[in-house]
């Protein structure tokens, strides 16, 4: 990009202003539906642990898990801080470069620790993000595009790196699982998912200006949130497409951050208990067993430990070995971010309460083209006084 943005300071009295209905905390994410969930992820933790302890037959998992590194699950929980640092990067330099590193450390680790406590395959932490932005003054329209570029962002890197290491097992690049099967197909069915949600952006675009010109679009709810729904999809796909275009060294560090980290507990969790498969083998297990992490529990627990043992032993991990490592993981991957996030999410609220415009930089402001500056983003017109 040729032309240089810059930012002039924002006058509080011409930002953006939230509507009422917006200030409030939404119901999912108050403190009553916070520690419903804490509670029921506990419940459920303890039942997983009730489990092992207690079924005749596991034995040797029993003894597995007893004898548990420590130094190897310390670096675990230092891997998942890592991944949350990329995580708050990725959601700066989509969302707002403007907002201080504070604010949106506090607003990406609340994120992080509702994705561990809503049931919604992540879509509970952008949840809550997009409430804090339209608390100052983002508007829907454009908090809804910059969400689908988010998610595209950060599930790009997932897609990338099951080509990869699918194609490098294939050719012997990487040692492991040689088997087409278990190699070629993830590969193209990763690159069948890139394709896909270009075509698919295409798509909405078209639709949505087939319905921005009809009459009944205008006049209909239901088409006009179809509507919404269109434009937010294609611009999103846009916007993630420009986003990698720019090549931000910041936005590419914090995408690859986000999942390598994540992946890298595994290994780790793996050393704990011993020693490790091949990394190519955690990586592509890692990728395709996380998909259980869509089924609607909070957390995903059940659906992520059953979908990466299982896909960890479909790549020839003996069971005991895949599940002490699961478990281990999970227990990092759930409650670093849940602590985190609790105490984040409740610096959030005293940021929004007594630091209104630490959020509000973020609301639209006016952009111009000034001779030698380029597009200069203008803040209010006090500025120009």
């Amino acid at each position: 990009m040729s032309a240089t943005v810059s930012t002039l300071d924002v006058d509080p009295r011409y930002l953006t202003q939230a509507a009422a209905s917006d200030l409030a905390v939404p119901d999912e994410l108050s403190r009553r539906s916070a520690r419903a969930r804490l509670l029921l992820l506990a419940g459920l933790v303890l039942a997983i642990v009730a489990i092992v302890t207690l079924l005749p037959g596991l034995a040797g998992l029993r003894t597995r898990l007893s004898h548990a590194a420590p130094g190897w699950l310390g670096l675990g929980i230092g891997l998942k801080v890592l991944s949350g640092l990329g995580y708050i990067a990725v959601f700066r330099m989509v969302f707002c470069r403007r907002m201080s590193w504070r604010v949106s450390s506090q607003i990406g680790m609340s994120e992080l620790g509702a994705n561990a406590l809503l049931p919604t395959g992540g879509a509970g932490g952008l949840a809550l993000g997009a409430w804090a932005l339209k608390r100052g003054g983002m508007p829907t329209n454009e908090i809804a595009r910059r969400t689908v570029a988010f998610f595209l962002l950060t599930s790009v890197v997932n897609v990338v790196g099951l080509i990869v290491v699918g194609l490098g097992l294939a050719t012997g690049v990487f040692p492991g699982e040689t088997n087409l099967a278990l190699t070629i197909v993830p590969a193209a069915i990763a690159a069948i998912a890139i394709f896909g949600a270009l075509v698919a952006g295409r798509a909405a675009a078209r639709l949505h200006r087939r319905l921005e010109s009809s009459r009944e679009g205008e006049r209909s709810r239901r088409a006009r949130v179809v509507w919404e729904t269109l434009a937010a999809a294609a611009d999103g796909v846009d916007e993630a497409v420009a986003f990698l275009r720019e090549g931000d060294p910041l936005l590419i560090a914090g995408m690859i951050a986000y999942l390598f980290f994540d992946v890298m507990i595994v290994w780790a969790a793996f050393r704990a208990f011993g020693a490790a498969p091949p990394l190519a083998i955690v990586w592509i297990a890692y990728l395709i067993g996380e998909l259980g992490g869509l089924i609607p529990v909070p957390g995903g627990i059940g659906g992520v430990d059953a979908g990466l043992v299982g896909a960890l032993v479909l790549y020839n991990v003996p069971i005991t070995s895949a599940t002490s490592a699961v478990l281990a993981y999970r227990a990092i991957a759930l409650w670093v971010p849940a602590l985190l996030g609790s105490s984040a999410f409740l610096a959030l609220r005293r940021t929004l309460r007594n630091e209104s415009s630490a959020i509000s930089i973020c609301a639209p402001q006016t952009e111009m083209e000034v001779i030698g500056l380029g597009r200069v983003v203008i803040g209010s017109p006090a500025t120009l006084q």
